[in-house]
């Protein structure tokens, strides 16, 4: 496998059902593979065909937010943004111009299409840092 992010996984389960009841209750938006399949995010491509076939259905464009895939749909943080990067006006357009935006791999041309930010840390300063600025007289002079 040449994916060079490293995030193909080996499908272990077998979801197919001798009983019919229990194919029911398998999600139909989501493709289900056979057991033993190398597989990798989609991106929820069928939620995507999903959002596209219904604007082309009510003759509107897709608008920012109205595909979301279900890894950002299931986030508690809102950490995760789906959307059109050529679009000035997404989230994710204005996530882009983040100075903590970063791709991986991007430094030998994959052209990644996933970005992601980088952690914020506010670090609190030492205690040897804080005895410093509180020490010394008026304008910074001792006594």
């Amino acid at each position: 496998n040449n994916c060079p992010y490293k995030v193909r996984r080996f499908n272990w389960f077998r979801y197919e059902h001798h009983n019919l009841t229990m194919n029911l209750a398998i999600n139909p938006d989501v493709v289900v593979r056979s057991r033993g399949v190398m597989e990798k995010c989609s991106m929820c491509a069928q939620r995507i065909y999903e959002g596209k076939r219904n604007a082309a259905l009510h003759e509107t464009e897709v608008n920012d937010g109205d595909i979301t895939p279900a890894c950002a749909q299931t986030c508690p943080t809102h950490a995760i943004v789906m959307g059109d990067q050529n679009d000035e006006d997404t989230r994710v357009a204005q996530l882009l111009k983040d100075p903590r935006n970063y791709a991986v791999l991007a430094e030998i041309n994959t052209r990644p299409a996933v970005t992601y930010l980088t952690k914020v840390r506010n670090r609190a300063p030492k205690k040897s840092e804080l005895a410093m600025e509180t020490e010394g007289g008026h304008d910074g002079h001792g006594h």
